[in-house]
């Protein structure tokens, strides 16, 4: 820190020596890896591709998701936040993606996901430097049942991987459940018994160890391994031109902006741990990169990206807060997303180990949202309601099949998607409740002094609206980098 002081540079933005930054960057690359390769497996099984499609899925996200991570550590012009934040491919839209997978199959679906996801990165794009005043829309209780409505919503995946996968001849043995639950274990076993470093990887720990257990099952098919090329580098378009649906359009623009919610959150969260505090500006610059990068992603094949909150905390635990050896991480997962032997290696887990990890991230995303709840005044019944009736609704789509079948489809690639219902929902009744009809400030959004991960708390809020001054302490100089 002495050093930095010396240099006039704030450790955030002093560079260390390569052998360490790539040590670090290694390790987060490891602690968010799983949480990559996850979404284009989902999307890619749910669209049912060929393994050699799904290789090149899982690649693309490797290699969108590194460049995304250099672009905002880096950054250029007024884009970036240029802190220590991690890019990878946000759940967050899975939702909304797997209902236009329900209805488009195969190259046919990614294109219309892909037209969706560059209208939706542009609009978040262009409305950044506004976003933030609007805030007001997005208190706990609705970014909290946002986000527990998303790892609900894909809980029932899991339980499809853990019975073998919908529509595979062995669907729903007990032998395919028996290796998702010795899975889970292993999970589970790791997060209690090696906690720190090894707790960060237990994802990916638990899909390695799955799969060799796996293999005296004669659960394991690693032939398609050997088919896929040693080096390929993305193409624009790989599956064909985007389509861009009005239904599917409206649908990703709402989860952008749920993502533009929980990043902010994070952002301001990076700006505490660093010692940095980050004002508008970086919150702005930053969510350029977040929505940028998520419609360059899918120019390249790749899907919505937003900054991994397990990887803030990863900062916070090791108090390396350099923002290059964030960008060595980045470096990483570009070059992984060249080898896409690498992602057939991924492709080959076995869809019950698949399962059995995917019920512990997928349930950790829910818990993330009633940790985001606990903070929320529940003493009226303003934000009961909201709650409850955004999840009924939320759940409605996923509790019973079929549910919208006679509507039309554009109503139903919107509300077949279980997250995008309830954020509708919950958007809706907060303005109802706590904006329009609030009476006195008990019934009001309230929000707490230790928010938890992806809450915007009141000091936030006054941050963002403080005004700008350029401190004759050089810890806490601009240096002219966020424009």
């Amino acid at each position: 820190m002495s050093q930095a002081v010396q240099s006039g540079k704030h450790p955030v933005d002093t560079p260390m020596p390569p052998g360490p930054s790539l040590l670090y960057g290694l390790q987060h690359v490891l602690s968010m890896y799983a949480g990559v390769v996850a979404v284009p497996l989902i999307i890619g099984g749910a669209l049912k591709l060929e393994p050699g499609d799904q290789f090149y899925l899982v690649s693309a996200a490797l290699f969108m998701a590194g460049v995304a991570t250099l672009i905002q550590t880096i950054g250029f012009w007024k884009i970036g936040a240029r802190q220590p934040i991690v890019q990878g491919t946000s759940f967050v839209a899975v939702s909304s993606m797997l209902a236009i997978a329900a209805k488009d199959q195969g190259h046919a679906g990614l294109q219309t996901i892909y037209g969706g996801l560059i209208v939706a990165g542009v609009l978040g794009f262009l409305i950044a430097p506004v976003f933030t005043q609007l805030l007001r829309f997005f208190p706990e209780v609705v970014t909290g049942t946002v986000i527990t409505m998303i790892g609900l919503s894909l809980i029932p995946v899991g339980v499809g991987w853990a019975a073998g996968g919908v529509g595979t001849d062995d669907f729903g043995q007990p032998k395919n459940y028996a290796l998702a639950f010795i899975t889970l274990l292993i999970v589970v076993l790791i997060y209690r018994f090696l906690p720190g470093f090894f707790g960060r990887i237990a994802i990916i720990l638990g899909l390695v160890l799955g799969t060799l257990v796996a293999i005296p099952m004669g659960m394991t098919d690693f032939s398609s391994i050997g088919s896929a090329k040693a080096f390929q580098v993305p193409t624009p378009f790989h599956f064909g031109a985007p389509q861009f649906e009005v239904s599917a359009i409206v649908s990703l623009s709402i989860c952008m902006l749920v993502i533009m919610v929980e990043a902010t959150a994070d952002i301001l969260a990076l700006g505490e741990v660093t010692e940095k505090p980050a004002d508008r500006r970086t919150v702005t610059n930053g969510l350029r990169a977040d929505t940028g990068s998520t419609a360059l992603a899918a120019v390249f094949n790749g899907f919505s990206l937003s900054a991994f909150a397990q990887n803030v905390g990863l900062v916070a635990i090791t108090g390396i807060r350099s923002r290059f050896v964030v960008a060595y991480g980045g470096a990483i997962l570009i070059v992984l997303g060249l080898l896409p032997k690498a992602g057939a290696i991924v492709a080959a887990v076995p869809m019950p180990v698949l399962g059995g990890a995917g019920l512990v991230l997928f349930g950790t995303v829910a818990a993330s949202g009633i940790r985001t709840l606990k903070e929320v005044d529940f003493s009226g019944n303003a934000n009961i309601v909201i709650v409850a009736t955004s999840l009924a609704f939320g759940l409605l789509p996923i509790v019973q099949d079929g549910a919208y079948e006679h509507f039309p489809s554009w109503f139903r690639t919107i509300f077949d998607s279980g997250i995008t219902s309830a954020a509708i929902c919950a958007i809706l009744m907060n303005i109802l409740f706590n904006i329009l009809g609030r009476k006195d400030d008990d019934e009001g959004p309230v929000f707490s002094h230790s928010p938890a991960m992806g809450a915007i708390s009141d000091e936030d809020e006054e941050r963002l609206y403080r005004p700008m001054r350029i401190s004759a302490d050089p810890l806490a100089k601009d240096n002219g980098v966020n424009g």
